[in-house]
């Protein structure tokens, strides 16, 4: 996948917890966890927004591109 979330790396800087986070953003933890482990095919921009405001960060903090290996 050429899109990384890298939201446990956030948590941990922010030293917070899984379950802190899905009550402030207002999504279950289901939710939460399809993202961080990559499953999920879309992000709402309000869900973006909810996850940044909460962990005081720009969504590049959340979100990295890596091309794919060309082979």
């Amino acid at each position: 996948m050429a899109i990384i979330i890298n939201i446990d790396v956030m948590l941990a800087k922010r030293k917070m917890s899984v379950t802190e986070l899905t009550e402030r953003v207002g999504i279950t933890m289901a939710n939460l966890s399809i993202l961080k482990n990559g499953k999920a095919k879309a992000i709402r921009f309000s869900t973006l927004e909810a996850i940044c405001r909460a962990l005081d960060c720009q969504p590049g903090d959340i979100l990295e591109y890596t091309p794919d290996s060309v082979e």
